[in-house]
């Protein structure tokens, strides 16, 4: 490991409910727009949630080439693909800059369940006098599915599709760790950079917690249940959460060696630092397992807590979630400044990470860091400095980015302005 080959970003695309591209979604976290909205197809079936976040005026037709590989891709695949192809830009690549065996990719993804639709014949079929039949599910299988469905729904065929199509041949590697998947990815991308093992790394994280299939597997247990109400539904840290909400989307980075990007002409966006990850068994003592990653991040980057400006937490909106992190942000970093950009855009899966990393970035680029929305009543449980009413206006040059998953794993980023 070569300490001296810093890492930085150099391009940045997004695919999320407030917005698709750079400035798009920068220009509706500066406005503290709300993504949040009732779902039609919710409404009419029995979920006992009929909201969430959804993509707008999404089409991968703008993104994905050749438009037949559509045919291949699920709807995670597509959205990490169109925003790998929007940071690529972003940063200006150019495949003269860079040998394909020193290019890489890294994604975050999840368990991809297909949508409902792609079920309805294999069901019909196995249903007799009125009854789902599972002997007949096995035999049926291969007659009524979609024959490319496995490719289809396999989770690394996000970093794969992103290689082939931009020609990086370098390191490829898909992290399956819920929602610590994209800051996970992130790391993994920056540490074949300090390795020497690439000089580009196209990384990121893509997910979706709104389609059927995946909500019957999950269960609605941990959701919010404002019904009457769903641009309120997210509220991190709030006496009165009462559960996640779910969105969809993905994000893409491209890191760099500082050296490499100077040498191309690149611009440098920001510098990721350093990163630190634990583990809680069995989701035991959330918050010690959290302070253990921040305190491990910090050390790795070289600074001090008192240098954090601000913290983009996880902020999941769950009661014991969000009450475990602000106690770990609250013992490792004291009265620093707190956003929660979930309240915005609500959970987005694997995705989470890598677009609220973006929204670091952006926010450290332009010194201006969103507040958290719905944040009326402070829960004495959660003692953090929560952003909210107003932006941050003067925060330090560090931020660091929390992410969490509900099996355990916690990840700590700390990224700083150029």
């Amino acid at each position: 490991m070569d300490p001296s080959r810093q890492v930085v970003i150099t391009g940045l695309g997004v695919v999320s409910p407030l917005g698709i591209g750079r400035e798009t979604f920068w220009e509706s976290l500066r406005a503290s727009k709300n993504g949040v909205v009732k779902i039609p197809t919710y409404a009419d079936s029995e979920m006992p949630v009929d909201f969430g976040a959804p993509l707008q005026d999404f089409d991968p037709k703008q993104y994905v080439k050749p438009r037949k590989a559509l045919k291949v891709m699920c709807r995670e695949i597509q959205t990490a693909f169109s925003a790998a192809a929007m940071a690529s830009d972003d940063a200006k690549l150019d495949d003269a800059d860079t040998p394909p065996e020193r290019k890489g990719a890294v994604f975050g993804s999840q368990m991809l369940y297909g949508d409902v639709s792609e079920y309805a014949d294999l069901f019909r079929e196995c249903i007799e006098d009125g009854e789902f039949t599972y002997d007949k599910f096995g035999p049926s299988f291969p007659n009524r599915m979609y024959p490319l469905w496995m490719l289809k729904n396999l989770p690394n065929m996000a970093a794969c599709h992103i290689a082939i199509a931009q020609d990086a041949k370098g390191p490829n590697n898909t992290i399956l760790l819920g929602e610590a998947s994209s800051l996970l990815a992130v790391d993994e991308a920056a540490s074949a950079i300090r390795r020497n093992a690439a000089d580009v790394m196209i990384v990121g994280g893509t997910g979706t917690r709104l389609e059927l299939t995946g909500l019957t597997f999950r269960g609605a247990w941990n959701m919010s249940r404002r019904n009457d109400d769903p641009s309120a539904a997210c509220r991190p840290f709030d006496r009165d959460r009462d559960g996640i909400v779910n969105g969809e989307g993905a994000g893409s980075l491209i890191l760099e060696s500082r050296e490499h990007a100077e040498r191309r002409g690149a611009p440098i966006l920001a510098i990721l630092y350093g990163a630190g990850n634990s583990f809680a068994p069995h989701g035991q003592d959330l918050s010690a397992a959290v302070q253990r990653s921040i305190q491990a991040a910090l050390r790795s980057a070289g600074v001090e807590a008192s240098d954090i400006g601000h913290v983009n937490a996880h902020g999941i909106s769950t009661v014991l979630g969000d009450r475990a992190e602000a106690q770990a942000i609250r013992e490792t970093l004291g009265d620093v400044p707190v956003t929660a950009l979930k309240s915005q855009f609500g959970h987005l899966g694997a995705g989470s990470g890598a677009v609220e990393l973006i929204g670091t970035v952006l926010a450290l680029q332009n010194s201006f860091v969103p507040p958290t929305l719905n944040y009326e009543n402070p829960d004495p449980r959660c003692p953090v400095n929560v952003i909210h009413g107003q932006p941050l206006t003067d925060a330090k040059s560090f931020a660091l980015k929390l992410s969490q998953s509900q099996t355990g794993q916690t990840v700590a980023m700390v990224v700083g302005a150029e």
